[in-house]
């Protein structure tokens, strides 16, 4: 073959690549020049959407424009999660999505994406404890009474959840094989969707982030009975861990920003470094400690590995309980 025609095959392949280079670093140049749309995938209310609109607030000012949070729930997550798939990858549609991300992708083999290939991690932003929690009537006000009850009377209690397979739902059945338990699985579109039914009686408990509900427990709305992490919150040091009251879980709930497969790798850092510089500030640190929340600001590495351990993590729980792909 001739070999000016290869040098100059060569040279139109690296002309071409250095301008898709140039084009990504233009991009990220002039990133953002219009209001960026974050999906948080459940209803309004719960512990993703309040650190979301955490976030959102000093993000914004961080990058320059409005952020604008926009709830999609149902599904588990998974509805919010596709609309953001289906988005351009412009940066300017981001998903705010949390353990339940990967923990559906353990569970679900029908889910219009694919967790590790359509999304690209760009920072973790907070993690916290999630909190048993139960009515305000409920016949026990400590962990120990509400097992002694719940095994007096199988099958009789129930729990909610945030949907079918999110990371809530795995997570609580974890926790009744742990201390035994016999509780009836109700699903409702958020967590926050349920606080009515918790305070009538007509669900009887939830495990649910301490960044939704440590106002209800201080306030006597509900009861709060243990913490998921391995040490006391300090927002509730009266709240027990479960490794104290004997029940050998711990857990620790995290929330971060995806982008679509596709977004230029000069946005998706700058939307990290953004993110970091935000979560590192001591305001936002103290405002979200008050809540029981952990400000974190991950490099999208780091925040790779979360996923893929969480992913490990919940699919084990499904292994160890294939009945749980039934419902």
């Amino acid at each position: 073959m001739n070999k000016f025609k290869l040098l100059k095959g060569g040279m139109v392949a690296l002309g071409a690549g250095l301008a898709l280079l140039g084009a990504g670093a233009a991009a990220a140049q002039d990133y953002p020049n219009k209001p960026i749309r974050l999906v948080v995938p459940f209803n309004a209310g719960g512990g993703i959407d309040t650190t979301a609109r955490f976030m959102a607030d000093k993000l914004g000012e961080e990058l320059g424009t409005d952020i604008i949070v926009e709830n999609i729930g149902g599904g588990g997550g998974s509805l919010g999660a596709a609309e953001v798939h289906r988005s351009d990858s412009d940066g300017y549609t981001l998903l705010y999505h949390s353990s339940s991300g990967p923990a559906q992708a353990a569970v679900r083999d029908d889910l219009p994406y694919n967790w590790f290939e359509d999304f690209i991690p760009v920072s973790q932003v907070t993690a916290f404890a999630s909190a048993i929690v139960v009515g305000p009537n409920f016949p026990a006000d400590t962990m120990a009474e509400f097992i002694a009850e719940v095994k007096a009377h199988p099958g009789e209690y129930s729990y909610a959840s945030s949907g079918n397979t999110t990371a809530v739902h795995l997570l609580t059945e974890l926790f009744k094989t742990k201390a035994g338990l016999d509780l009836i699985h109700i699903p409702y579109q958020s967590t926050g969707a349920a606080t009515a039914d918790l305070i009538s009686g007509r669900v009887s408990m939830v495990i649910d982030g301490l960044p939704a509900r440590s106002n209800d427990i201080k306030a006597g709305t509900l009861k709060g009975l243990a913490v998921t992490t391995a040490e006391r919150s300090a927002v509730l040091p009266d709240l027990p861990t479960l490794q104290e009251t004997g029940v050998d879980l711990v857990d620790v709930y995290w929330t971060g920003v995806f982008a679509p497969k596709g977004t230029p790798p000069e946005v998706v850092d700058k939307v990290a470094a953004a993110i970091a510089k935000v979560m590192h500030e001591p305001e936002m640190v103290d405002k979200l400690l008050q809540v029981g929340t952990d400000a974190v600001g991950s490099t999208p590495e780091e925040f790779a590995a979360l996923s893929q351990a969480t992913y490990d993590l919940y699919r084990g729980v499904v292994e160890a309980n294939p009945a749980l792909l039934d419902e």
